[in-house]
């Protein structure tokens, strides 16, 4: 919205009700969640409705109502890995560039890694595109989107190992690899060190939902680092504050109240 553009407050009203009414999942009355949003109960009443006309809104029994058809039309034309990375674009921009080098958002797509976002400069270039696809196992954004999958589906890929040794530093045995990844979740934060290409570190960290699931992960990515360089060390805290700073652009708190 441009600075200055005034609000429609009947249209500010009529979203915070559908918001509320669908955070409640149907066990609240029309009537209680009006109350608690503040909104004039009659106001309410009228409002739901024009959503259950449009299709946003289903009513059920005793006054309560849940999400419409509506809703469920547009819940699959939607792609919500690819619209959290538009969403976090800016921050990725922002933190290649403070950072001096490459940036990357990837999710876990078939087994492998999907690019969502790329940003920032690295000397020699980097291989990455958006929408491309590398192996799991051997990047940063990979090993912690693994350490953050149920354990079932954790284990159905760890048994399609023995992996394919990229370079001499690559973790092929499943077992190393499931260890690596226990240290991966305890940790927070995972690290590649030459086993994607030599002379190629990264440093990853995932990107959290509101449900503690991990859909995406942010990583940086630098060349030629001495095994004792502190640079890893301050850039995975970066990741770290600039990931927490993504979940709550993208996930705010609403107030109950």
């Amino acid at each position: 919205m441009k600075k200055g553009t005034p609000t429609l407050s009947s249209l500010g009203r009529a979203l915070t009700l559908l918001r509320v009414v669908i955070e409640d999942g149907g066990k609240s009355n029309l009537s209680s969640l009006a109350r608690k949003v503040g909104l004039p109960v009659a106001t309410a009443h009228r409002q739901a409705t024009s959503l259950v006309e449009f299709g946003f809104l289903t009513p059920v029994s005793g006054g309560r109502h849940m999400a419409g058809p509506e809703l469920l039309r547009l819940l699959y034309l939607i792609e919500p890995k690819e619209v959290i990375a538009r969403l976090a674009m800016p921050a990725v921009e922002a933190l290649a560039e403070d950072l001096g080098t490459t940036v990357h958002l990837g999710s876990f797509d078939g087994d492998m890694v999907t690019y969502r976002a790329k940003a920032g400069v690295s000397k020699g270039g980097l291989f990455t595109e958006v929408g491309g696809q590398l192996e799991a196992y051997c990047s940063g954004i990979g090993k912690v989107l693994l350490a953050h999958l149920p354990e079932d589906e954790r284990n159905a890929y760890l048994a399609n190992g023995p992996f394919v040794a990229l370079t001499p530093h690559t973790i092929t045995d499943p077992a190393e690899l499931a260890h690596e990844l226990d240290h991966v979740r305890s940790q927070g934060l995972a690290f590649d060190r030459e086993e994607i290409e030599e002379r190629l570190r990264c440093v990853a960290v995932p990107l959290f939902a509101p449900d503690g699931s991990v859909p995406l992960a942010l990583s940086a990515s630098f060349r030629n680092l001495a095994e004792n360089d502190g640079t890893l060390s301050a850039a995975a805290e970066r990741l770290v504050r600039a990931a927490n700073n993504i979940k709550d652009e993208l996930w705010p708190k609403h107030s109950s109240s």
